[in-house]
């Protein structure tokens, strides 16, 4: 089969290649993939990527096999998928506890924007126990695990402060439900009482400075690159909390859940960009580069 694969002489390290057909473990479907997006974190970056392998974490598509114990979607229904590896391909073998069925009004597309970036932004926001009336501020706001963050904790009932690079990139976020786009911390006037931060570095320091008492800090990830420069009496003093999060393992409810969201028009897929997949490599350097708002689709042609 084809499929995408780690080459470091390639534009993004990334050019289609042929490898082997998976083979399903008795409680793995195999599905015929129609589309799949990138994140951040699953691109190849380094020489540290080992060279002919198969990434990616988000794919929807066909189910061509059902899990041979019985378990599962059946031949022909829409899924989307989540997994560690190997969805970057025309075929995909996925434990059943890591999909869900699509209903008809969500498309391939959508779909395969949803598993890493939606299921970080809601379990981070669970994690935190976010309740109505309070306040979040997300940092990266305009990413894919932003922008989903965005819209989740604005469906909770919380007051939404997203921070993102510059105004450009915070364009379309009030109409998503954040009530305040900023630029930095300095424009928070009010304490809030979670923190979802994709940044790091500097900005993470300066919003401890702006955290209500007993609140909380979710680190999600450190896209700034920068070193964080957290003094322990930041978190001694307001006796704030900081958990660092991975979204991954036993997703099927939680993607179940967030399609239902899509199908209901009550959540946003973000998707700015949608490319063939031959067009891979351009693609993830845009993404690497930052000129992508939201997500990155590719169509499995």
């Amino acid at each position: 089969m084809r499929a995408l694969v780690v080459d470091h002489s390639a534009a993004g390290r990334l050019a289609l290649g042929t490898v082997p057909d998976p083979v399903p473990g008795p409680d793995e479907a195999l599905v015929k993939i129609a589309a799949i997006s990138l994140n951040y974190g699953e691109l190849p970056k380094s020489d540290d990527a080992a060279e002919g392998t198969v990434p990616g974490w988000d794919a929807a598509g066909v189910v061509e096999r059902a899990a041979a114990n019985g378990r599962g979607p059946q031949p022909g229904d829409r899924v989307v998928t989540w997994g560690l590896n190997a969805g970057w391909a025309e075929l995909r073998a996925v434990p059943v506890g890591e999909l869900a069925v699509l209903p008809a009004a969500v498309t391939f597309a959508d779909a395969a924007a949803l598993p890493v970036a939606g299921l970080t932004a809601l379990r981070a926001l669970r994690t935190a126990g976010v309740r109505p009336g309070q306040r979040v501020a997300i940092t990266g706001a305009s990413g894919g695990v932003g922008r989903f963050a965005v819209q989740l904790a604005h469906l909770a009932g919380a007051e939404v402060y997203a921070l993102v690079g510059s105004p450009a990139r915070g364009a379309g976020l009030a109409a998503l439900g954040a009530d305040h786009v900023l630029t930095g911390a300095e424009g928070i006037d009010t304490p809030v009482d979670v923190v979802l931060d994709n940044v790091g570095g500097s900005l993470l320091a300066e919003l401890l400075g702006h955290i209500a008492p007993d609140g909380k800090v979710i680190s999600i990830g450190a896209t700034s690159g920068e070193p964080t420069p957290i003094q322990p009496y930041q978190l001694v003093l307001n006796r704030l909390t900081l958990v660092g999060i991975q979204a991954g393992g036993d997703t099927g409810a939680d993607l179940g859940h967030l399609v239902r969201l899509l199908a209901e028009g009550r959540l946003q897929p973000s998707v700015d960009r949608v490319d063939s997949w031959e067009q891979a490599g351009k693609t993830a350097l845009a993404l690497l580069d930052r000129e992508i708002r939201g997500k990155a689709v590719l169509t499995v042609t």
